[in-house]
């Protein structure tokens, strides 16, 4: 069998997801990106390519920390089995906090380079990895480990997993547009206008990359034959159905007892 990725129930999946959350999501995203927002605006203002690094590097560190809030919570979505407050999606990562910001801090040194080598091995990088975070969470792996496991599910379906990489990437170009005219049309300070642009754009975007690293990776797991207990087409339950109880045996359920034998 020879299955690949079905990137169009991947999209399915990610953006119902979205949609049910939203209102979970968005403030968790809010509370992480504003400090990335504005080192991203003090970047833009002062420049420089090692700035620019840095800040590639905290916005993947702070993408790895946000996929592994929501990596539990979309697992429990899918499974039907419970809702999460924004406490718990801060919590649900603290095992693993750890991991999580050293996967992050070398995953943005190395995409970063890689994207100043002529971009394709930056792109390389994003695709193979694209899985670290729930191997993390879910498989209880260090970091190290994690890159590898990363790659080995992406193997064969590297190019399924690039499309929704580039699908969300592409989105996010889209999004940052409008709003980078909106917000900077409305503002002549280009530190506040580009720092509340940045800002919007994660908090609206960094929540489906979340999701999707999730979905797909449940996703390759199933297809790899490793699947996880969880169904991806069942509906939502936030609570479990009440016990039928059996009635108790009234008088006429009680079965005869044996006869005795006229005298």
């Amino acid at each position: 069998m020879n299955a690949k990725l079905d990137t169009g129930r991947v999209f399915e999946r990610i953006f119902k997801i979205y949609s049910d959350q939203f209102t979970l999501l968005i403030p968790a995203a809010l509370i992480l990106f504003v400090p990335v927002a504005i080192l991203n605006g003090l970047v833009l203002e002062n420049g420089g390519a090692l700035a620019a690094l840095i800040s590639v590097a905290v916005t993947v560190v702070a993408t790895y920390w946000f996929q592994g809030m929501v990596v539990e919570a979309v697992r429990d979505i899918l499974d039907g089995r419970r809702d999460q407050t924004v406490g718990g999606l801060f919590s649900s990562a603290s095992p693993y906090i750890g991991p999580l910001l050293l996967a992050g801090i070398l995953a943005g040194i190395a995409t970063a380079i890689g994207f100043v080598l002529l971009i394709v091995p930056g792109l390389f990088l994003l695709t193979i990895w694209a899985v670290i975070v729930p191997v993390i969470v879910i498989e209880r792996t260090g970091a190290m480990p994690a890159f590898g496991r990363s790659r080995e599910l992406v193997r064969g379906d590297g190019w399924r997993v690039f499309g929704v990489i580039v699908v969300l990437f592409l989105l996010q170009i889209v999004l940052g547009g409008l709003v980078q005219a909106i917000v900077g049309g409305a503002s002549d300070d280009s530190f506040a206008g580009y720092a509340i642009a940045d800002l919007i754009v994660h908090v609206l975007i960094t929540p489906l990359s979340a999701i999707a690293a999730t979905v797909m990776y449940v996703e390759l797991r199933r297809l790899r034959g490793q699947p996880l207990d969880i169904d991806m087409d069942a509906p939502p339950v936030t609570e479990p159905p009440p016990a039928r109880e059996s009635p108790a045996p009234g008088p006429e359920a009680t079965p005869p007892g044996p006869q005795a034998p006229p005298g």
